[in-house]
């Protein structure tokens, strides 16, 4: 079905409605005088962390008024990342379809406009056969996450899943005509594994973007070698708007995820809007590379926790300037 102009009217508004209140547009007060040199320390350490690998990330997160996604933003050639993983959507919102013997999961649906756009098209290029796709797993209830999750769920009777909070934002959302939120399904537990097909896909609670993002961990593999992903959900794209409050839940949820990913050896980055940690050129490495060529995607244990330490201290900075205590 297509949106009419007036159903696109209401998409957008909600979707920029929506972005609002997540990234905290109002304006907020701050707790106190900007303690500019705990700000600078925290800054100067996340570019130490970050080195040349994470550059984008620390220029990203230490610095204000950066661009978020956008419903505009141009598609993305279908691309598999891994034996078992296709990246789908836009350059602003990623979609993943994980291959099992199964079926397929795929993680967030793009918006409710979109998935006729762009996500079915994509998955038909890709060979990917929407009939058999098992469950949405839902990174937080946002329109552009869970927008498209309704039609797998009516037609193909997937499972969606999300954060039991999550699940209570997602039955007040206004849905563009033709277009309905997916009915209340599975709910998420933190740390409790869904399987499927042999294959453990590991919700994290993560909240900041949302009051119940989560952030998921699963294997992917590679000619005959495994490695795990993680893909944390709750990224907060406009950090300089918020609250020292908001802040410090955000940095809680990514110090939480740097002690759960480190503990299950996670070494693939990947996440649901990569425009922070050079998603474009990782799709052209990864489609013009030669046998035997490194994955781009794999980054290594050891990198992948000084990614999670460079957002931590770009936050820690952010809660300096605004005044407020820096936990820990």
């Amino acid at each position: 079905m297509r949106t009419s102009t007036t159903a696109l009217a209401a998409l957008l508004g909600l979707t920029l409605a929506s972005a609002a209140a997540a990234q905290g547009f109002a304006a907020f007060p701050v707790s106190g005088p900007p303690d500019w040199a705990g700000a600078k320390a925290h800054a100067d350490k996340a570019k130490a962390l970050a080195g040349e690998q994470w550059k984008a990330a620390a220029e990203y997160f230490c610095s204000p008024g950066v661009r978020v996604n956008l419903i505009t933003d141009p598609e993305i050639e279908p691309t598999r990342l891994f034996d078992n993983v296709w990246a789908l959507g836009d350059e602003g919102t990623t979609v993943y379809a994980v291959t099992t013997p199964d079926g397929i999961v795929l993680i967030d649906a793009l918006y409710p406009d979109k998935y006729e756009k762009t996500l079915l098209p994509q998955m038909a290029k890709a060979g990917l056969d929407p009939a058999k796709v098992k469950y949405v797993l839902i990174t937080h209830g946002h329109a552009d996450h869970f927008g498209g999750s309704a039609y797998f769920q009516q037609k193909y009777g997937a499972k969606v899943v999300l954060s039991a909070v999550d699940w209570d934002g997602v039955a007040k959302a206004r849905m563009p005509a033709g277009h309905p939120a997916p009915k209340r399904d599975v709910e998420a537990q933190d740390g409790e594994a869904i399987t499927v097909g042999g294959m453990a896909f590991t919700p994290v609670f993560v909240p900041g973007h949302t009051p119940g993002s989560l952030a998921w961990i699963f294997p992917v593999s590679e000619g005959g070698k495994t490695h795990m992903a993680g893909l944390f959900g709750s990224t907060i794209l406009r950090n300089d708007r918020l609250t020292t409050d908001n802040l410090a839940q955000e940095l809680g949820s990514w110090e939480k995820w740097a002690k759960v990913t480190k503990a299950k050896k996670v070494d693939v980055e990947l996440q649901n809007h990569p425009l922070f940690d050079g998603m474009p050129e990782k799709l052209r490495a990864i489609r013009a590379r030669a046998p035997g060529q490194p994955n781009p995607f794999v980054v290594g244990e050891a990198a992948y926790q000084r990614f999670t330490g460079t957002v931590a201290e770009c936050l820690k900075a952010d809660i300096a300037k605004k005044g407020g205590k820096v936990p820990g």
